[in-house]
């Protein structure tokens, strides 16, 4: 006669209407819309860089994992997909797979595994890749340019430690006006224009892959919110955040310091608000705990943006905001 087996688990015990992998599948359905407007708005070298970094993202899983199988939790998927979002959409096929093995090996297997982690995976390789290669990362290509979908962008292809070809002709060729040269956010640091509310809306500005749409990316948020898979306090405490610190310096000096407004649609801040300060092992749990955490983001961004010496702050101020979230929550 065998014996019973006793399965201990941890707290909670109450069982929740969603498990991990209904809620990594949810987020990755969520996030395709955005995959999509990029593939759209940059053609094949969007598309074929998507692969890329997924299906490193994948075999990195595996390769950490190979006696137990967890690609089908999804949650890989997602963080393949989230750091393609990240990233230039010149930036070269191998790099975004590298940048995949760093998310993975480093941002989650390193810890341990799936809710383990205490950075978001995605911004890890995003970091790595940003302190590694700073020109890649850092070369804009035009939203809509002609011929996207029948050529590739120069540097896409680039052959493994070789210089990539230069593309700031190519895109100053390509470019239909002064904003789709350059990301806004650089525009307005620089030159102190910053570009209309409706092209920030739309999506016909230059900048990450993740940062098109504003309507979008809401919209894919919100579909989450209502879903219950995301905590909406966080990005609600993040733009809390951005707004008034925004308002406060515009204030002060409108000429140089850009408003609220802009300061929420321009860059990463929409996609890190919705989708990566809310990962849930980064984040807090308590009511208190994920406002402060919202809105320290917020702020930090703002900061960053405004005073340091990249035109972009968001992906720092949710690593910050892991690291400041203490393990009880």
């Amino acid at each position: 006669m065998s014996k019973p087996t006793i399965e201990l688990r941890a707290t909670p015990h109450i069982h929740a209407p969603h498990d991990v992998v209904k809620i990594m599948r949810n987020v990755v359905f969520a996030s395709l819309p955005m995959a999509a407007w990029s593939i759209w708005s940059y053609g094949l070298s969007a598309l074929l860089l998507m692969l890329a970094v997924v299906a490193s993202c994948l075999l990195t899983e595996r390769l950490f994992n190979r006696h137990n199988n967890t690609l089908g939790d999804w949650s890989t998927s997602i963080t393949g997909i989230l750091l393609f979002l990240t990233l230039p959409p010149g930036f070269p096929a191998w790099m975004g797979m590298l940048a995949g093995f760093i998310a993975i090996g480093m941002g989650k297997v390193m810890f341990g595994g799936l809710g383990m982690n205490v950075f978001n995976p995605a911004l890890i390789g995003r970091a790595f890749v940003q302190a590694a290669f700073p020109v890649a990362i850092t070369t804009w290509i035009p939203a809509f340019f002609e011929g996207r979908f029948t050529r590739l962008i120069p540097s896409t292809l680039t052959p493994p430690f070789t210089i990539p070809p230069e593309t700031a002709a190519w895109s100053q060729q390509v470019a239909v006006d002064a904003f789709t040269g350059a990301t806004p956010l650089a525009v307005q640091k620089f030159d102190h224009v910053a570009a209309p509310a409706l092209h920030l809306l739309t999506g016909t500005t230059a900048g990450s892959l993740g940062e098109g749409s504003a309507l979008i990316i809401l919209a894919c948020g919100l579909y989450l919110a209502l879903r219950r898979i995301l905590d909406w306090r966080i990005p609600l405490a993040v733009m809390a955040g951005t707004w008034p610190s925004a308002e406060l310096f515009h204030w002060i000096d409108p000429g140089v310091y850009p408003d609220g407004l802009f300061m929420l649609l321009s860059g990463g801040l929409m996609p890190g608000a919705w989708f990566m300060a809310t990962d849930m092992v980064g984040s807090p749990v308590t009511p208190r705990g994920v406002v402060i955490y919202g809105l320290l983001i917020g702020i930090v961004t703002v900061v960053i943006r405004l005073f340091g010496g990249l035109t972009e702050g968001v992906m720092y101020a949710i690593l910050l905001g892991n690291a400041a979230t203490p393990p009880d929550r």
